[in-house]
């Protein structure tokens, strides 16, 4: 299926592997421009290199810590004076450090709330004004299955994504006559280093191996694997597509059918 996307431009975070490198290869295919973000320039430019070698799109690395409160400024700034505008905006920060609710003091909730809730707001605030202008555009943004099913440990993860899903869902009506749409990805689990990292975190709890942590975690999941990056990467495209005009303002779960709630 053409999804019309050749020639539209987009910036995506979170790119230089993973989800969001996913993300920005599937869009790449299907045409795009593409800004990826991260906070490693050697790691981000080597993705972009990877990128613009298997797909042949224009690819520009731009870094920056989105935890840092004006980065997503001079982010969206940067991919804007690139492309001249912007038609497709991916958020997609890193997750919140783990631990139970007492562990976790008034600098670490302000960071979550930082790097997850208030650099998505900033992101899409500097991309709206050219999107509202030229009556198209698609905010994204990959939170976490956490955001909407609590999850042991998570609970930074949980209260911070479940801000950006409100996020979502009130900016989707403001801005939905105006030909744009608002969406968030809540993925469960997918083979990434962020979900390694927490299975170590856990079989250090439980006295477990990891193996055992993850053998446990996979139970969980209907289809009896991990997700891979691809298959998110591949819907992201689908929700930024012009045939995904009439889908705003929702959670959509990518998990394998973990997520258990009606």
């Amino acid at each position: 299926m053409d999804y019309k996307l050749k020639g539209r431009a987009a910036l995506v975070c979170g790119a230089s592997s993973g989800l969001g490198y996913a993300v920005a290869e599937a869009l790449a295919r299907e045409g795009c421009r593409v800004a990826i973000n991260a906070r490693t320039p050697k790691d981000l430019d080597a993705a972009a290199e990877r990128l613009r070698s298997g797909t042949g799109a224009e690819v520009v690395a731009l870094p920056a810590d989105l935890s840092e409160p004006e980065a997503a400024v001079r982010l969206t700034q940067a991919a804007l004076e690139r492309f001249g505008h912007l038609d497709i905006v991916l958020a997609n920060a890193g997750g919140p450090p783990t631990g139970p609710f007492v562990t976790h003091d008034h600098a670490a909730w302000l960071r979550a709330l930082e790097t997850n809730l208030l650099s998505t707001a900033t992101l899409f605030r500097e991309a709206l004004p050219e999107m509202i202008e030229r009556k198209w555009g698609r905010l994204l943004v990959i939170t976490s299955l956490s955001a909407l099913e609590p999850i042991p440990g998570l609970i930074l993860s949980s209260a911070a994504r479940a801000g950006v899903l409100g996020l979502v869902k009130g900016l989707a009506d403001e801005v939905a006559p105006l030909g744009i749409t608002v969406n968030a990805i809540c993925p469960g689990m997918f083979g990434t280093a962020r979900l390694a990292h927490l299975w170590e975190a856990r079989a250090k709890v439980s006295g477990l191996t990891v193996k055992d942590e993850e053998l446990k975690a996979l139970r969980q999941i209907p289809t009896g694997r991990l997700g891979l990056p691809a298959e998110l990467g591949a819907f992201a495209a689908f929700l930024a597509s012009e045939q995904a005009g009439f889908i705003t303002g929702q959670a959509i779960r990518i998990d394998g059918g973990q997520g258990r709630a009606i």
